[in-house]
């Protein structure tokens, strides 16, 4: 556990902490907007936590090499959820343009 400093600790885990809050908020908004396009944004942000899950197991094990894919996980998750979020962003959007032509 000694791979980072405890600052940098605290905002690795203040960040995952911050993206369940916002995951857990989008959803919330999505209920309440009765639109879907914005639960499709909340599910498209799994992949991104898991990429930062992916870096502080890893960081935690004092970035051994025998969980070096690890690494490999989290470079793809981040691809993973970049694209995700790209589409559900899209969706949003596409839901806005919907509903403004009625």
């Amino acid at each position: 556990m000694n791979a980072l400093s405890l600052p940098t600790w605290i905002i690795h885990i203040s960040s995952v902490l911050e993206w369940v809050i916002a995951i857990w908020l989008i959803f919330s908004y999505a209920k309440l907007s009765e639109n879907p396009a914005w639960k499709g944004l909340a599910f498209a942000m799994l992949p991104a936590l898991v990429s930062a899950l992916c870096a502080c197991t890893w960081h935690f094990f004092d970035n051994s090499k025998s969980l070096g894919w690890l690494v490999d996980v989290q470079a793809a998750m981040t691809l993973v959820g970049n694209c995700t979020l790209a589409i559900a962003a899209y969706a949003i959007w596409r839901s806005r343009s919907i509903l403004t032509e009625e």
